[in-house]
C-alpha cells in the first residue's frame, strides 16, 4: 500500500501534463504486449512448420510438400505457395526466386506493423515530460512575484519539485519504449531472416529438383 500511495503522491505531485504522457505509457504497453505476443508466436509457428515441410522438400517429395503448404496459413507457407505458383507458370530459378521474394515483400508490413510507434512515443514521452517542466516552472517563478517573502522559498522548492516529477515520469516512460522498440524490431528482423532463409533453401530445392527431372 504503501508503495501504490507513493505512485499516487508523485502522479498528483506532476501537474496535468501527467495525464497524456499516462496515456502515452498505456499506449507503448498494449502495442509491445501486442507485437510481442505476434512476433514471438510467428517465429515458432513458422520454425516448426519448416522444420516439418523441410524433410519433403529435402527428399523431392513434392506433391506431398505442396499439400501440406497449402492447408497452411503461416508465413513461411506463403511464400512457397507464390514459389510453386510459379514452377507451374515458368520454373526457371531467377522467376521462382522474384516470386517468393514477392510473396516475403507483402509480408513485411504485417511483421513491422505499429512497432515503429514505439519510438516515437518514446521522443513523446519525453517532450511532454520537459514541456511540463517547463510550464511548471513558469508558473512557480510566475507565483513568486506575488508572494510573501518568507512564502518564496517554500513556493519555489514545491513548484520546481512538481516540474521535475513531470520531467522524471516522461523519462520513465520513453526509456522503458526505446528498450522496447529495439527489442521487437530485432525481433522482427530475426522472423525475416528466418523467412529469407527458407526461401533460398525453397528456391534450390525447387530449381535442383526440376534439373534433374530434364
Amino acid at each position: 500500500m504503501e508503495i501504490l500511495t507513493t505512485i499516487i503522491e508523485f502522479f498528483n505531485n506532476g501537474g496535468h501534463f501527467m495525464y497524456p504522457i499516462a496515456l502515452v505509457l498505456a499506449l507503448a504497453i498494449a502495442i509491445s504486449i501486442e507485437r510481442f505476443i505476434f512476433l514471438s508466436k510467428a517465429l515458432r509457428d513458422n520454425r516448426r512448420f519448416w522444420a516439418r515441410v523441410w524433410p519433403l522438400l529435402n527428399a523431392g517429395k513434392m506433391s506431398e510438400a505442396e499439400d501440406l503448404i497449402a492447408n497452411s496459413k503461416f508465413a513461411v507457407a506463403h511464400i512457397m505457395s507464390c514459389g510453386f505458383e510459379q514452377v507451374r507458370i515458368d520454373s526457371r530459378r531467377s522467376d521462382v526466386e522474384i516470386a517468393t521474394e514477392d510473396g516475403l515483400m507483402a509480408l513485411l508490413p504485417a511483421i513491422e506493423r505499429r512497432t515503429h510507434y514505439l519510438a516515437t512515443f518514446s521522443n513523446a514521452a519525453t517532450l511532454l515530460g520537459l514541456l511540463g517542466t517547463v510550464l511548471g516552472l513558469i508558473g512557480a517563478f510566475g507565483a513568486l512575484g506575488n508572494a510573501d517573502p518568507v512564502e518564496k522559498a517554500n513556493l519555489l522548492s514545491a513548484g520546481i519539485s512538481e516540474a521535475m516529477s513531470c520531467t522524471a515520469f516522461g523519462l520513465m516512460v520513453a526509456i522503458p519504449s526505446l528498450f522496447a522498440h529495439a527489442y521487437l524490431q530485432s525481433q522482427a528482423g530475426e522472423l525475416v531472416d528466418t523467412l529469407e532463409s527458407a526461401c533460398s533453401r525453397f528456391v534450390t530445392v525447387i530449381s535442383r529438383s526440376k534439373s534433374l527431372q530434364h
